[in-house]
């Protein structure tokens, strides 16, 4: 195994888990958006997928859920499902390469089982190819709204607005890193040259000698023949 193909996969599959942990963290975390006003410098406010929070001063926390799904903005909504799709299909993806390494002994190291892991450790890396896709399409479509939003010349200029969160910059982590874990693993497969297992020559067995004792003889000598 060529160690090149062996670094490639192992930096994909830590890639992939880093993808995969910050996505799960952009999905939950409630600093989608935030926003603070001179009106009340004591307050700010954070906007996530899942609830709104008021930070105060002191440093307490309150948030609160939505009330209803169907009562959602149409672009959490769609964020919302996009994370979703994106924390599964990385997770799948993650669940295909890890047995797809050729460090993992989770099949037979037979031409029929390198073959098989080949193909379990590309569709991880094209499970991860569309995971960062699909996890960056929310990110930045909520980051474009909020600039438009934020520069919207209709709206007076004393009205607070909403600004990007923690959680954007997260989301936007997420996507590269499961961008660059695809590209490594798919990588991997394209400059593997798969090496034949099965011997080219056979390899000579030693000669077990046995002693024959004979009998035979007419004074009842016992004589050995070498074989």
């Amino acid at each position: 195994m060529d160690p090149g193909v062996c670094v490639l996969e192992l930096l994909g599959i830590v890639f992939s888990i880093g993808a995969w942990i910050c996505s799960l963290a952009t999905t939950i975390m409630s600093t989608w958006l935030t926003l603070s006003t001179d009106l009340l410098p004591a307050e700010s406010y954070e906007l996530g997928l899942w609830e709104t929070c008021v930070v105060q001063d002191l440093g307490i926390l309150e948030c609160r859920p939505y009330d209803s799904l169907l009562g959602l903005p149409p672009d959490i909504k769609l964020a919302r499902i996009l994370m979703c799709v994106t924390v599964a299909t990385g997770l799948l993806g993650l669940l295909l390469a890890i047995p797809g390494s050729y460090w993992i002994n989770s099949w037979n190291q037979g031409p029929e089982g390198l073959r098989v892991k080949r193909l379990m450790k590309m569709l991880g890396g094209i499970l991860c190819l569309v995971a960062g896709i699909l996890g960056l399409i929310p990110v930045s479509y909520i980051a474009h709204l909020t600039v438009m939003r934020f520069f919207d010349e209709a709206v007076p200029a004393i009205v607070p607005r909403w600004e990007f969160g923690d959680a954007l910059f997260c989301g936007w982590t997420a996507g590269f890193l499961h961008l660059v874990a695809g590209s490594l693993l798919v990588t991997s497969c394209v400059c593997l040259q798969e090496e034949p297992c099965t011997l080219q020559m056979p390899i000579p067995l030693p000669r077990r000698h046995t002693y024959v004792h004979s009998t035979n003889t007419p004074h009842r000598k016992r004589s050995m023949e070498y074989v």
